[in-house]
């Protein structure tokens, strides 16, 4: 599986891997961006621009305190819904990235008719759930982790990373059931190599890179795993 990365690595400047690595970051921005400005205009409409304290009188500042407030919630919310909303919007152009490896490593396979747009979105709308709602539920055991934490954060996200990525690719060439087929038979594998793409989740910038990686990794994985079965 190391090999599997390097290979994925070594085509990180192919112009389809960027593309979709631009649009799935700009288009995570733009949303969170979105949030924030109608975050603060909520509070431009409801917090009133001062308030009566008795004994004090009138308080003003306060929907300046509350923007405040707010965009320090949004940085701190944007660290954790930056990989999922990236891995969202990712997700409606990762079969690029696929079609990119497969032409440059495995010409020789017969071309597959693109997923429906339909599909890739129901899919990524799903993936994005799931990544929220584990790392959700993951947020409630760190406190009893203690210094596994980040064990904790990688094995979650590296089980979802495996378990969507390898379906991803696998599907295009055997169609949904045996996609799942073929990961049941090699799932501790596909939770490693998961794993090990989840570790960078962790490290500013290089996190958004995963979706990309990740899925090249996968398609590597894929041929390979299927080609000894």
């Amino acid at each position: 599986m190391f090999s599997d990365f390097t290979r994925a690595l070594g085509q990180i400047g192919d112009p389809r891997f960027r593309r979709v690595l631009l649009l799935g970051v700009g288009l995570a921005l733009a949303l969170l961006v979105g949030v924030y400005a109608g975050m603060l205009g909520l509070i431009e409409w409801l917090a009133p621009a001062s308030v009566n304290i008795p004994l004090v009188g009138p308080v003003g500042g306060l929907d300046t305190l509350l923007s405040i407030g707010s965009a320090l919630l949004m940085l701190g919310l944007s660290i954790f819904l930056m990989v999922p909303v990236a891995a969202l919007f990712s997700g409606l152009f990762l079969e690029d990235v696929v079609q990119a490896v497969e032409d440059r490593h495995y010409p020789a396979l017969p071309p597959v008719p693109r997923l429906k747009l339909s599909d890739s979105l129901i899919d990524a709308v799903n993936f994005f759930g799931l990544l929220v709602l584990a790392n959700a539920l993951a947020l409630l055991l760190y406190p009893f982790a203690g210094p596994l934490v980040p064990v904790v954060f990688w094995a979650v996200n590296g089980f979802l990373l495996g378990r969507e990525y390898f379906t991803l690719v696998a599907m295009r060439r055997l169609g949904r059931k045996g996609a799942k087929a073929l990961r049941a038979r090699h799932n501790g594998a596909i939770w490693l190599a998961g794993t090990l793409m989840a570790a960078p989740l962790s490290v500013p910038f290089v996190n958004l890179v995963i979706p990309v990686l990740g899925v090249a990794t996968f398609t590597h994985m894929f041929h390979r795993l299927n080609g000894a079965r």
